[in-house]
């Protein structure tokens, strides 16, 4: 009872006062079945020390690995300065953004963020952000839809999209009435634009999502498509790992009128799975179907520059049958990070963070495919720091991935079908991580496979 604020004295009085004798009373209509008989299995009371104690036995049993996968997270470096302001109290505080007046800090990081996003993508504005990549890019099939008035639902999808990013579009269009329409790669693993084209040929299509940088890691060619899409009256959605469009060309300048994705990229460690961090950016002539928080900027009574929420069409504020989302929350603090990172990093350091991983990938990958057990899967396609492998050896991948664990690496990600492997190397690993990467490769991929291997 000790962290309960009532007092037995406070608990008889408020069950006088409702008519009941005792706690067993209060609860007489719960099924004796669904109680829960005895006490809760709950250790005992620790100190602080024993605490940490306890704690650090357990982080103890965890098995660090140096990390080559990508698939979307990326195992990118996090300045300190950027966890250190996070936490000052002028950016973050307890008070919800609809309070204005006393959530200036919070207002006002989500607005640079959305400044900083918009320069990046290429687009006219961005909103407060959204739960992740995946829900980011299922939200931007949504405003395609929506900006058809309810003419058209038809979207075409490419296949070469991060599969959980696929999933969680399909499960949106299967609850919403969205008809996809699916196009698979081609031989050189890129969105097969020949399918496209055929697909826009319905009268029904009311856009088409891509991927800037594919599953395999491959860069897509889009000249041309967002021609395609408007030609057809379709929406272009441009799904991109955010870190990315420091070197390439940015979805605004492939004439897209939807960016979206992950920003996991830009100052989040990869935390175990999350927390991550959905941009969303669209044209002018869009806004008002963008989903989630839009933070914008205005004077206040004495003309001093202040920071409000608007542009709010979401089921919190209008009918729910008009809203064009139901996620009603952004996420403020990877909204503090991303901002923060940023504007640490300008744009010469985002490049070159970039190009650092950029030039680690393809050094790797040239080694690695120089290996009995490997061949690249794509060799006439460009890449920027992720890359996927043919596996050619005679073990199965999954004892060759399991064999590199134990040595200390989580060496990529392997296709369901144990052919392929897909490696990204980030600006964290170094030459002689490189070094001991390909050596474990060529003992682990040769073991127990005789010497024709």
């Amino acid at each position: 009872m000790k962290y309960f604020p009532q007092t037995p004295e406070d608990i008889r009085a408020m069950l006088e006062r409702i008519g009941v004798q005792n706690l067993d009373d209060l609860f007489a209509e719960i099924p004796e079945e669904l109680k829960l008989k005895g006490e809760l299995q709950i250790p005992h009371a620790q100190t602080e020390m024993e605490v940490r104690r306890t704690i650090g036995a357990m982080a103890a049993e965890n098995r660090p690995l140096c990390c080559f996968a990508g698939g979307g997270v990326y195992d990118r470096y996090v300045p300190s300065m950027v966890g250190y302001l996070c936490q000052r109290s002028e950016f973050s505080t307890s008070y919800t953004p609809y309070q204005a007046e006393i959530s200036q800090g919070t207002l006002q990081y989500i607005f640079e963020y959305q400044t900083m996003m918009a320069r990046l993508t290429g687009m006219d504005v961005s909103n407060a952000s959204m739960y992740d990549g995946a829900t980011a890019t299922a939200e931007a099939m949504m405003m395609c839809v929506a900006s058809a008035k309810g003419k058209r639902h038809r979207v075409v999808v490419s296949q070469t999209l991060f599969p959980e990013v696929l999933d969680v579009v399909r499960t949106y269009a299967d609850y919403h009435g969205v008809t996809l329409c699916e196009v698979g790669p081609d031989t050189h693993g890129l969105t097969c634009r020949e399918a496209i084209n055929a697909a826009l040929a319905a009268a029904d299509v009311a856009g088409v999502i891509v991927p800037l940088t594919n599953r395999y890691g491959l860069i897509e060619d889009l000249t041309g498509l967002a021609d395609a899409c408007h030609a057809a009256g379709a929406l272009l959605a441009i799904n991109s790992v955010a870190s990315h469009l420091a070197l390439l060309k940015s979805p605004g300048e492939w004439g897209a009128d939807i960016a979206c994705g992950d920003a996991q990229s830009l100052g989040i460690d990869m935390g175990c799975g999350g927390p991550y961090i959905g941009y969303l950016c669209t044209t002018n002539a869009l806004v008002r179907k963008m989903p989630g928080r839009l933070v914008g900027q205005t004077v206040d009574a004495a003309g001093n520059r202040c920071f409000v929420l608007t542009l709010q069409a979401r089921e919190q504020h209008i009918r729910r049958e008009k809203a064009t989302s139901n996620i009603c929350t952004a996420q403020g603090i990877m909204c503090l990070h991303v901002a923060i990172y940023l504007a640490l990093m300008g744009q010469a350091g985002l490049a070159e963070t970039e190009q650092t991983s950029a030039d680690g990938a393809h050094c790797l990958c040239q080694r690695l495919a120089a290996l009995p057990c490997f061949e690249q899967a794509f060799p006439e396609s460009a890449f920027l720091n992720e890359f996927t492998l043919c596996y050619t050896g005679c073990r199965p991948l999954a004892d060759v991935m399991a064999d590199m664990a134990d040595r200390g690496f989580l060496a990529g990600i392997a296709g369901a079908d144990g052919t392929m492997l897909t490696l990204a190397v980030t600006e964290q690993r170094t030459p002689d991580e490189v070094d001991a990467l390909v050596k474990a490769f060529a003992e682990v991929c040769q073991a127990g496979c005789g010497t024709n291997q």
